[in-house]
């Protein structure tokens, strides 16, 4: 009977899984290789249309190739701001430390919607910062390009995505014994140098897993394009939620998912790789 106790257990999860994990990829790919008649309705054949679609059309692969570049540029940003924040918390915080941090993950207390849309009353024409600009004298009129851009579209998202990088990079800190950045200030190395040498080879799993996460997490993001973005302003995934939407084209709609998917497994496992690499040298 104790050979039997483990599947009894792991069983809700496997069902679980399969039922809302793996039976919806499934559909996805299948519908992927269908078609539609004249009217969107599915028509149960099998054609690859969809795929070829998405990679002569430029519509399709510039966006993604757009998105992805877009994902890397918050990616980065996320990482630059979090490490001096973690780095802080970490070595020159000595009481409290916990009230930063929860400072770090306080923005998760409110709604996705509501965050993105504060940045809407912030850089609006008459928001904070264009106000704050117009009382310093340093501009005559409110600048437009900051909402409703692609530019606005990436403050967002690297606010949104900041403490999915920082909480990762901050634990990575907290595991170093400072006993060896002592040895290496004992040894004549000033700060800078113990840091490249002997504190960022110890963060560099914390520094790729958060820098993955806030790729394929933007890779997936919609809201922030749709609430902030402008009429040029596009991401891949605004596709998909257009072609299940007002297009109606399921089969087109579920091969871009299919091709955004691929490439998310693609980052996560050469990520997982360098990330390997990196721990047996």
């Amino acid at each position: 009977m104790k050979n039997y106790d483990k599947y009894v257990l792991i069983f809700p999860l496997l069902l679980w899984l399969f039922l809302f994990l793996v039976l919806p990829y499934l559909f996805i790919l299948t519908q992927s290789v269908l078609a539609t008649d004249d009217f969107g309705k599915v028509v149960y054949d099998l054609n690859f249309d969809s795929y070829i679609k998405i990679f002569t059309n430029p519509l399709y692969y510039e966006t993604l190739i757009r998105t992805f570049i877009y994902a890397i540029i918050v990616a980065l940003a996320c990482i630059l701001l979090s490490l001096p924040l973690a780095y802080f918390i970490a070595f020159k915080v000595t009481k409290n430390k916990s009230f930063y941090y929860t400072l770090i993950v306080l923005p998760f207390w409110m709604s996705y919607i509501v965050r993105a849309y504060a940045w809407k009353v912030i850089l609006g024409e008459n928001g904070i910062f264009n106000s704050s600009l117009i009382n310093m004298g340093i501009i005559d009129k409110p600048l437009r390009f900051v909402l409703y851009s692609d530019f606005s579209v990436i403050l967002c998202l690297i606010y949104i995505f900041l403490p999915f990088v920082c909480i990762p990079i901050y634990t990575s800190f907290e595991q170093i014994s400072k006993s060896l950045v002592e040895a290496s200030k004992d040894l004549g190395a000033n700060s800078w140098v113990t840091f490249r040498k002997v504190i960022f080879p110890l963060i560099l799993p914390g520094v790729i897993s958060g820098g993955t996460l806030a790729l394929v997490l933007t890779l997936g993001d919609f809201l922030a394009a749709s609430l902030l973005g402008g009429p040029n302003t596009l991401f891949i995934s605004s596709i998909v939620q257009n072609l299940f939407g007002t297009s109606n084209d399921k089969p087109l709609g579920s091969a871009v998912g299919v091709v955004l998917l691929i490439l998310v497994f693609i980052v996560l496992e050469l990520s997982s790789r360098y990330e390997k690499k990196h721990e047996t040298q």
